[in-house]
């Protein structure tokens, strides 16, 4: 990790070796949960701890673990206190629920997830993903379809309307 000096601010240095623990690919995933849990007793607001080690333990495959921290980083305020790591999370949390079977959970929070440039289209792709685990094949074909429908250079209009024939949403 980087070595910051002294006069960077506090919450600048968490930054910023929260985010090389992230980039350095030779961390395998256990050593980054426990690097993670040092990182989050240090960090400059318990949400922000929090939703750090949720991303840690969801990336090495602890889900029940990632869940725990995502419901603290919620608890602690994510969304008023870093609105870029609450979106994050909707997404990330949402398919951490999907994964343990908790669908009903992870469908309402994509639906509810906000809307942010650093997710773009990812909280209706995840929708997507647990209404299929739903059982919803449809509803999630239409969802995915919609998604991706303001990007196609052409048929936007007859995209849209065989999107919406799959259902009566």
């Amino acid at each position: 990790m980087p070595i910051i000096p002294d006069a960077v601010p506090a919450d600048v240095e968490w930054e910023n070796l929260v985010d090389a623990l992230w980039a350095d690919e030779a961390v395998d995933p256990e050593s980054r949960v426990a690097l993670m849990r040092e990182l989050a007793g240090s960090a400059p607001h318990p949400a922000l701890g929090a939703f750090e080690l949720g991303g840690a333990y969801d990336s090495s495959g602890h889900e029940a673990e990632a869940a725990e921290q995502y419901a603290a980083a919620a608890d602690a305020g994510l969304a008023t206190v870093d609105p870029l790591r609450a979106a994050r999370m909707a997404v990330q949390y949402a398919s951490t629920l999907r994964n343990l079977g908790r669908l009903d959970e992870a469908i309402a929070m994509l639906r509810d997830a906000p809307e942010h440039e650093s997710t773009g289209t990812a909280p209706r792709v995840f929708l997507a993903l647990a209404l299929h685990s739903a059982g919803r094949h449809d509803e999630a074909l239409r969802v995915a379809i919609e998604a991706i429908e303001p990007t196609l250079p052409r048929y936007n209009r007859s995209v849209r309307a065989y999107a919406a024939a799959l259902t009566d949403l």
